[in-house]
């Protein structure tokens, strides 16, 4: 998989990228998701493959999204039989995230990204759009820290894996009025706060590499974010761990249904029959190969933004692989037509 698609799915997430970049700054986060949904469905849609979206924006609507269940790929067109073998089809679940932090772009903050993951078919864990709470952290907790401990007994274990006190330890926390207590407690604790306002998969993924400062993410998010999360941090080897959250009063959003018991009907017709399950994230990516991508679209603390300039683009994106057990960083410079050539007259 990683050989046939590795480079593709690159290519997806830039243009998501790409597209979602020329919106930042300007106060339109529908419109920098819409151009990133097309664009990534555009690139999906020439690769050879049979695709599913598993996690992706909802069900279908009149919105131009990449809805739960859509195929994409050059295998779902009506004329796939014309030119696609049966014998040699790559048959993937994919999720995505086209524009992970849409508040982010429009307002020109950094650390927002193109995200999508994939493994083969029932590789991925079909979590519905509810919340989850996190954990994650470095490859040296894995297994030690546990989302069923307080913050304080996992900043304790933290540190003493990581060799370091926890006044050296920086937690990222979703800046949210659910969280309150939480930031107290890490506080309280010893250690440092990172405030986000949007786009925890990144902050989970730069949990599993060295060197940015981020040692752990606490708290609830987006459960379909979770998933791609899980399946970054699977292929680096980092802990994370996440639990559904099917009662709309522990978020106080009124964004996951009316009611707790509508939303265990829901995760029942799901045929989740644990709706307290804590998974890890082989449980959540769970496919023999898993492949994660990401493109930055504002700078953040793993890669930088879409930068323009004249007749092109340059981004800088991160592919992850089970397969292979890499993490690679990829500059391109997209070339859009030929520079102007500015005339000097004498």
């Amino acid at each position: 998989m990683e050989n046939t698609l590795g480079l593709e799915i690159i290519e997806v997430v830039e243009q998501a990228a790409i597209a979602s970049a020329k919106w930042m700054g300007k106060g339109e986060k529908n419109t920098a998701d819409q151009v990133a949904v097309e664009a990534m469905r555009e690139r999906m849609n020439k690769i050879y493959m049979r695709g599913r979206i598993v996690i992706g924006e909802g069900e279908r609507d009149d919105a131009p999204m990449l809805y739960i269940g859509e195929e994409v790929g050059i295998c779902t067109q009506p004329d796939a039989k014309d030119f696609c073998n049966p014998d040699e089809l790559i048959e993937i679940d994919i999720a995505v995230d086209p524009c992970e932090g849409t508040n982010l772009v429009a307002y020109g903050q950094p650390g927002s990204m193109a995200v999508l993951a994939i493994s083969e078919k029932g590789g991925l864990f079909a979590a519905p759009d509810f919340y989850m709470k996190k954990l994650a952290a470095p490859p040296a907790a894995k297994g030690k820290v546990d989302i069923n401990k307080s913050a304080t007994e996992n900043l304790k274990i933290l540190a003493e894996a990581l060799d370091r006190g926890i006044d050296e330890l920086v937690v990222v926390v979703m800046k949210r009025d659910r969280h309150n207590d939480l930031i107290k407690e890490i506080r309280q604790a010893g250690a440092r706060v990172q405030l986000i306002s949007d786009g925890d998969v990144g902050a989970a993924i730069s949990c599993g590499f060295a060197g940015t400062n981020i040692h752990a993410l606490m708290g609830i998010g987006a459960a379909p974010e979770g998933v791609i999360s899980a399946a970054a941090m699977r292929a680096l080897g980092g802990h994370f761990q996440g639990q559904l959250i099917y009662d709309p009063e522990v978020v106080k959003t009124g964004l996951i249904g009316e009611s707790k018991e509508a939303n265990l009907e829901r995760l029942k017709s799901m045929n989740i029959t644990d709706p307290d399950k804590v998974y890890d994230a082989h449980e959540l990516a769970s496919g023999n190969t898993v492949l994660f991508a990401a493109s930055g679209i504002t700078s953040g603390n793993l890669m930088q933004g879409v930068r323009f300039f004249n007749g092109g683009a340059r981004t800088q994106s991160l592919v992850i692989s089970s397969q292979s057990k890499t993490a690679r960083f990829v500059d391109t410079i997209h070339m859009f037509e030929q520079p102007k050539i500015v005339q000097l007259h004498s």
